[in-house]
């Protein structure tokens, strides 16, 4: 017993008071396989070490603020703690970095009403969608240019534009999944937090316009492609 603490390893009620988690819920991940065997002294006495501490910390996020299953925490944990406890810190850190900047930057409702012709009955069932998400200061600038698309696509006589709206953000919700999991993964343990934040912020605007020029491109192809071939030009219909 002496031995194990000269190495520093802690007794079940240090590693519970030290990871905030109770010492059942550390049981339970051992049962589950998520933490590896401590060091028995005896048939009744274990040890564990240090480490365990932060190991624990991050089963806990885990489980509580990205609702994962013990079964798929296991995996993460296993292939690799550090870069999984580097991948919350910067998604922590950019959710907080947008949040941040929101708030002052709204538009009142009020305003957007007045600035735009879209009638309420459609703003509203925007929120209800989830497509705008309004609070009582307003929308936030990109609310702002939803609505204002809207609007735009309104003066086309498009009668079609909630549709178009929602086919919109059902087709980009899996893009941009992919792309955040991608640019974190990639920036996670690799450069600062707050140099990652940076980055992830920075690429906003720059997504946006190769979304948009992307969207044209294709737009105009599918045009062309419904036409059909064109006819050579300089000679008559008939030949």
């Amino acid at each position: 017993m002496s031995a194990a603490r000269d190495g520093g390893l802690l007794k079940m009620s240090e590693l519970a008071e030290r990871s905030g988690v109770s010492a059942g819920t550390i049981k339970h991940y051992l049962r589950e396989g998520l933490l590896p065997e401590p060091v028995r002294t005896s048939r009744n006495m274990a040890y564990y070490p240090p480490h365990f501490v932060e190991r624990i910390r991050l089963i806990k996020r885990l489980q509580e603020d990205r609702f994962m299953p013990l079964k798929v925490i296991r995996g993460v944990v296993e292939q690799d703690p550090g870069g999984a406890a580097a991948l919350l810190e910067l998604e922590d850190r950019s959710l907080e970095r947008a949040l941040a900047g929101e708030g002052p930057r709204r538009v009142p409702a009020a305003e957007v009403a007045r600035r735009y012709d879209v009638p309420q009955s459609v703003l509203d069932r925007l929120g209800e969608l989830g497509v705008l998400t309004p609070t009582t200061q307003g929308y936030e600038p990109d609310d702002v240019r939803i609505v204002a698309a809207i609007s735009r696509l309104r003066a086309g006589a498009d009668d079609e534009r909630l549709g178009i709206t929602l086919r919109c953000r059902d087709a980009l919700a899996p893009l941009v999944e992919q792309e955040v999991r991608t640019l974190l993964e990639r920036l996670a343990g690799e450069v600062r937090a707050e140099r990652a934040t940076q980055i992830v912020a920075s690429s906003a605007e720059p997504l946006r316009e190769l979304v948009g020029a992307m969207h044209s491109k294709l737009l105009t192809a599918e045009l062309e492609r419904r036409r059909g071939p064109r006819r050579p030009t300089g000679r008559p219909a008939g030949d």
